[in-house]
């Protein structure tokens, strides 16, 4: 998947949260987007699913399974919700079901037969660590980490050409983090997916990603392919430089 980003603004009252020209993503790459907190990586996920409306601009993403793009106008075509995949916060999940009902309820709806889910949630099984199925719990009592598995499971469920999460390592353990590299690496790879993944953890986000996008105050500031040392020195010396002491 190709997202393409032109003459995108939005503002809450007085304040710009995102004033982006343009930028765009190629299909296959593992994009990081890091940032302090207020920097619009957020609102630029929510826009870039509908859920929130561009004062002016719009994010278009080329279609390679069906071959419709998304509109600029995405009343026209809905045909991206097939082939993505997001998890932002627990606001996506219907916290009134089990894990199991939540999964059912999304393999249905993207057609996946039981057979298909069970092989499925079989590749997350060192993720879920034994905490997410057989425990006869609402996703609502669930612990926040494991909320956050069940919702990043959710979205790769129907193994989406365009993956995006917000704040993906939020409440994971050591271990899950560990496993949760694993998991998106691997996917990566398998799938050839278009990933974008916002962090406040460098570590984890630099050692994912293909290539790096630093936001501040909604317009990005930085655009890094991959060399680890360099990114390293030059956004850990950022962020030390936004500190006030």
């Amino acid at each position: 998947m190709n997202v393409t980003i032109e003459n995108l603004t939005k503002s809450f009252g007085e304040k710009k949260a995102l004033d982006i020209n343009r930028y765009s993503i190629h299909s296959g790459e593992v994009v990081g987007l890091v940032g302090n907190n207020g920097a619009g990586k957020t609102t630029l996920f929510r826009i870039i699913l509908d859920l929130l409306h561009a004062d002016t601009g719009c994010v278009t993403v080329d279609g390679v399974v069906d071959g419709i793009p998304v509109s600029c106008d995405t009343s026209k075509s809905e045909s991206w919700k097939s082939f993505t995949g997001a998890f932002v916060d627990a606001g996506f999940l219907i916290d009134y079901l089990t894990p199991e009902e939540y999964f059912r309820f999304l393999a249905k709806i993207s057609g996946l037969t039981d057979e298909i889910l069970n092989d499925r949630l079989l590749q997350f099984d060192s993720f879920m660590n034994g905490e997410i199925l057989g425990q006869k719990t609402l996703i609502r009592n669930l612990s926040m980490g494991n909320k956050q598995k069940v919702g990043i499971i959710g979205a790769m469920l129907h193994y989406p050409m365009l993956l995006i999460l917000d704040e993906p390592f939020n409440f994971l353990d050591p271990s899950s983090q560990l496993a949760m590299k694993y998991l998106l690496d691997t996917y990566s790879k398998e799938h050839g997916a278009t990933i974008i993944v916002s962090s406040h953890n460098l570590t984890h986000t630099l050692d994912i990603c293909s290539r790096i996008t630093l936001l501040e105050h909604g317009l990005i500031i930085k655009d890094y392919d991959r060399d680890y040392a360099l990114l390293t020195s030059e956004i850990e010396t950022y962020f030390k430089g936004n500190i006030n002491i």
